[in-house]
């Protein structure tokens, strides 16, 4: 009975944690420490495997193996070891790790920058500046529309990646389980391009990405449609058009939350972008009712805010509910 109260209340706390504090940059972060094993397994591996296509597939494949074991297994083991020390330790580190796993301040934070040098006065350059801090996409030549599509479609599809998956993990398996997704995401944000360099060696990355995400990004959808609702958007609408263009990405997850947010505004997202250079001809979500704004990005952090909330009271009704059995 103890395990359970520390259990849900560190989930609530990490929630709160980051509300108030986002990511402070002085408290070292797992995902830092995952993303240098990254770099370094991708240079040790690339020399050790064959430069082949199937060589550089394998090499890709143990990569993965490796991130998501030591990653699980060094942090189930530290919270094993704090319940052993105290009690205590453990609500502390596992509040800590729940904390660092999901990322609802530091998203709304950074997007809202990017409102602030489109609204009052449009300040396009320090606009694309700010909006480049959160997207993958080439900033250069955005105009102030495509700045705004681009804050907004990051909310949204962030909110999976941030909030909604690591809940959903966080709800099964604690703070290990959440932070063992959260190394599978950076693997794919790292490695899971289309490119020459990681075509094959970022396969598997990207799949076990695409595997893991698969459940909890539609439970997110689900999340954003109720969470569209509960902030006076267009909730019908935000059902009928993830019904209707969830799959209008290469990712089979990411277009959930953000079909969700484009049906919920009434505002056209997606479409082609480039990256490094190259144009991509990425299909559109949603219908062009009326011209996106920027307030849209307000409006989607409020709606990013009230789902978050709902992923909250999940994981912690679920979780609760699955210890209670168990005992």
């Amino acid at each position: 009975m103890l395990f359970l109260v520390l259990f849900e209340i560190s989930i609530i706390l990490g929630f709160l944690l980051d509300l108030l504090f986002a990511d402070p940059a002085k408290l070292p972060h797992p995902v830092v420490i995952i993303g240098k094993e990254i770099s370094w397994l991708e240079r040790s591996l690339r020399a050790v495997f064959p430069k082949t296509d199937g060589g550089e597939r394998a090499a890709g494949r143990v990569m993965a193996a490796l991130i998501v074991l030591t990653t699980y297994v060094i942090t189930m083991g530290l919270c094993i070891l704090a319940w052993i020390v105290h009690p205590a330790c453990f609500l502390v580190l596992h509040t800590i790790w729940c904390w660092q796993a999901i990322a609802v301040k530091g998203l709304a934070k950074e997007s809202k920058n990017v409102y602030r040098q489109l609204e009052p006065v449009c300040h396009i350059e320090e606009a694309r500046r700010a909006v480049s801090r959160i997207v993958g996409r080439d900033t250069q030549e955005l105009t102030a529309e495509g700045v705004t599509k681009a804050a907004v479609e990051t909310v949204a599809e962030s909110y999976s990646d941030g909030v909604a998956v690591p809940f959903f993990y966080m709800m099964i398996g604690g703070a290990p389980l959440a932070l063992t997704y959260k190394a599978i995401n950076t693997m794919d944000s790292m490695v899971g391009y289309k490119n020459e360099r990681y075509l094959n060696f970022g396969r598997g990355p990207a799949h076990l990405d695409d595997l893991a995400g698969l459940i909890p990004s539609r439970l997110a959808a689900i999340m954003w449609i109720l969470a569209a609702g509960a902030t006076r958007q267009n909730m019908k609408q935000a059902f009928r058009i993830w019904r209707r263009d969830n799959r209008n990405h290469p990712s089979p997850n990411s277009a959930q939350t953000e079909s969700a947010c484009a049906g919920a505004l009434g505002v056209q997202l997606a479409g082609p972008a480039y990256y490094f250079g190259e144009l991509y001809s990425k299909p559109t979500i949603g219908d062009s009712t009326r011209p996106i704004q920027p307030k849209d990005i307000l409006r989607t952090n409020r709606m990013m805010y009230a789902a978050s909330l709902i992923a909250l009271l999940g994981c912690v009704t679920v979780s609760a509910c699955l210890i209670i059995l168990g005992m």
